[in-house]
């Protein structure tokens, strides 16, 4: 009899402030509906900048840029008891194509300041996004150097 092997879920979120307001999607969840950072799962062959790059696009329709690693965040969601394991980025969004439509499930991309982010906290997805924002604001940073993709897909 074999063991399954247990893995995280690794996945990506960016964090992005323009003019003291932040990024974040409200999108549509087993849970209802709930706010989250651009967020998703890294997929195979792909880079943790481009699984960013991507998200961002998907989900709020804006060419993000990633400057630094803010963090690696691992949390356990208490009712699924998946581990999730998140790269979190920031940086700056450039361009905004507001005719793509977004993803599946996501229903707006909105900007809000930190304390209209605080009244809506028992609609966030997770507690990472609270986090990830306090983090921000003390000014946290890694170099994205900090990260070696090594045999990664050319």
């Amino acid at each position: 009899m074999s063991e399954a092997i247990w893995k995280p879920h690794v996945v990506v979120a960016a964090i992005v402030e323009r003019d003291g307001r932040f990024l974040l999607v409200e999108e549509e969840t087993d849970e209802g509906v709930r706010f989250n950072q651009p967020a998703g799962h890294l997929e195979e062959g792909e880079t943790l900048l481009d699984a960013v790059r991507r998200e961002v696009m998907e989900e709020t329709a804006h060419r993000f840029e990633p400057q630094a690693l803010l963090g690696v965040y691992r949390w356990r969601h208490p009712a699924k008891g998946r581990t999730y394991l998140r790269f979190a980025f920031t940086g700056e969004v450039h361009g905004h194509e507001p005719e793509r439509a977004l993803d599946t499930g996501i229903l707006r991309a909105v900007w809000l300041t930190p304390a209209e982010i605080e009244v809506v906290r028992a609609r966030h997805r997770s507690p990472l996004i609270q986090r990830c924002i306090e983090d921000y604001r003390r000014g946290q940073r890694f170099p994205l150097d900090l990260i070696n993709e090594l045999g990664a897909e050319p």
